[in-house]
């Protein structure tokens, strides 16, 4: 029996550590990702995510603890473990300068492929990825969404059995967005497994089977996410506004009325507080009513994925940490890495 079949997890971590001076960036991370899903890696700038990434595709050695892919040591068998993973940094690392498949056929190539196995290749998943109609036009003519899954199509030229995918629709529009999660569904069908790294809870929320939050280098909870939502309360209430400019007042109030961080959504009028009493609810919002706070739509549900992480750390998942809490966060947002 090889060393692989031996091991049902893709990836496995005991009391993983990575130092940098003084400073424990990964302090203790202990993870266990069944294979076929999608695990999400949630946390703040300088919270671990990119050194605990780095490390797991052998681009960092550890200070302490042990990490496996697929039953692979990162440290003891490294080469084994690239030919496993394929690491996508967060911005597209494909050249403006080329075609869509001469993108593609230049990677195959790269790897190993004849030319005829890569132009099919490059062909395969330029269809899979919907962008067929767009294969002999130069990638700077390429929508942000457009260039996000060719540079995922890019990462699984071999078909990696993990992906490390780190913010895959950062920047990008909805529509570009829902692309690009459509990708990565496509990816877990035919057998890959995605470490998906982001800030934006709605995609974890949308995208992973699991999810591990990460905050200054430690795990401080992991779940599904009706897990992690059930784990901070059975409810929250949320309250759109007639008007933008009464967001600050309210939040004051509805924080004062239930003694409870309030969230402030990227909708101007959105906001929202864990609730768990029905009769609390409608004391608070009569209150608003008489404060001369207008309301159109109100809701009591399960608390959203942001006001998880803000109870867990008492921060909005956003928030910065100092620099040197994750060295190897790209301080400019342009990591081009593919490993794999």
């Amino acid at each position: 029996m090889n060393v692989e079949s031996q091991s049902a997890l893709a990836i496995e971590t005991e009391e993983l550590t990575k130092l940098f001076g003084k400073v424990r960036a990964v302090d203790g991370v202990n993870l266990a990702v069944p294979p076929g899903m999608v695990y999400g890696f949630l946390g703040p700038n300088g919270a671990g995510k990119t050194t605990t990434i780095r490390t797991l595709a052998t681009l960092l050695k550890p200070d302490g603890g042990r990490a496996r892919v697929f039953g692979r040591d990162v440290m003891k068998e490294a080469e084994e473990v690239r030919k496993l993973i394929s690491l996508t940094g967060q911005f597209a690392s494909v050249d403006d300068a080329l075609t869509g498949a001469e993108n593609l056929v230049m990677v195959a190539r790269l790897l190993g492929h004849s030319w005829s196995g890569s132009r099919k290749r490059a062909a395969e998943l330029l269809e899979a990825f919907g962008i067929e109609y767009a294969a002999d036009r130069l990638v700077k003519t390429y929508s942000g969404g457009m260039r996000r899954r060719l540079d995922i199509a890019a990462s699984i030229i071999v078909s990696p059995k993990l992906l490390f995918l780190d913010e895959p629709s950062a920047g990008l529009d909805p529509h570009a967005r829902n692309q690009v999660w459509e990708a990565v569904r496509a990816l877990v069908t035919v057998g890959t497994t995605v470490l998906l790294t982001t800030q934006q809870l709605d995609e974890a929320d949308s995208l992973a089977d699991r999810i591990a939050v990460i905050d200054h280098g430690k795990i401080i909870a992991e779940g599904s996410p009706s897990e992690l939502k059930a784990s901070v309360g059975n409810g929250a209430v949320h309250v759109r506004l007639f008007d933008a400019e009464e967001r600050t007042r309210a939040g004051e109030l509805l924080g004062k009325a239930f003694d409870a961080p309030v969230e402030f959504d990227r909708d101007p009028v959105v906001l929202s507080v864990r609730a768990n009493d029905p009769e609390q609810v409608a004391h608070a919002l009569i209150g608003l009513s008489r404060a001369g706070i207008r309301i159109t739509e109100y809701s009591l549900g399960q608390p959203s994925l942001d006001e998880v992480f803000l109870a867990l750390t008492g921060h909005k998942v956003d928030a910065d940490h100092s620099p040197a809490a994750d060295p190897t966060s790209s301080e400019d947002g342009k990591e081009k890495e593919h490993v794999g």
